[in-house]
């Protein structure tokens, strides 16, 4: 299948364009991504999303995840906005960790204004990432509610150190012109969509499928 240019290459001209940026396995891209994402278009008033596939998650095991490239078509699938683009950036920038990623992407979009999305599920933990501390000195920061996930974000380490930088909601639309460090959190109609809940529901169709032509031949 032809990939889509407008999914896949990300724009050689970036001046003052509010860029969001979404990382993750996206083992597979799924409707939250995509319901983060419209959430950010929307509230943070924001030209568009980069979707950063990774090429793996040092803090999640390597068994289970779909090669690079499935991922990135699989999201290029689920993606049907144009401001959506599905990338791999990382691998070809060879970075490993967020705050490198961040870094290294500053450094080729100067003049972009970007914003760093993640859900409150990945604020929680995030004092287990490599140099998290930069990665709120290097851009902007919206985290979206997660079901069950917002008391423990809001009382972690990273909330509490950066809790004189936090924008109220209703401002969040000026965040991408902030300079860092600078966060909200965004609370909204929550989405229960989940990989790691696809994966098991595609593993088990694909059982049952095995088992229905097992008994086809027997």
């Amino acid at each position: 299948m032809a990939a889509k240019p407008h999914q896949t290459y990300l724009p050689a001209r970036t001046a003052r364009l509010r860029i969001g940026l979404l990382g993750g396995s996206f083992n597979p891209a799924h409707a939250g991504h995509l319901h983060v994402t419209e959430m950010a278009l929307k509230r943070l008033r924001l030209n568009q999303v980069w979707w950063l596939v990774s090429p793996g998650n040092p803090l999640k095991s390597a068994a289970g995840m779909a090669p690079l490239g499935d991922r990135v078509r699989r999201a290029r699938d689920v993606a049907r906005d144009r401001r959506i683009r599905v990338t791999d950036i990382e691998q070809r920038l060879g970075t490993r960790f967020t705050a490198d990623t961040l870094r290294a992407l500053c450094r080729r979009y100067p003049h972009a204004r970007f914003v760093w999305l993640m859900g409150a599920d990945n604020l929680a933990q995030i004092s287990r990432w490599q140099q998290w501390p930069t990665i709120f000195a290097t851009v902007p920061v919206a985290v979206f509610d997660r079901p069950s996930y917002a008391l423990t974000a809001m009382a972690g380490v990273a909330a509490r150190r950066f809790a004189g930088c936090r924008l109220a909601a209703p401002k969040a639309r000026l965040l991408a012109g902030c300079k860092p460090p600078a966060w909200v959190f965004l609370a909204g109609r929550l989405h229960t969509g989940s990989a790691t809940r696809i994966r098991a529901q595609e593993a088990g169709a694909e059982a049952e499928s095995d088992a229905a032509a097992a008994r086809q031949v027997a």
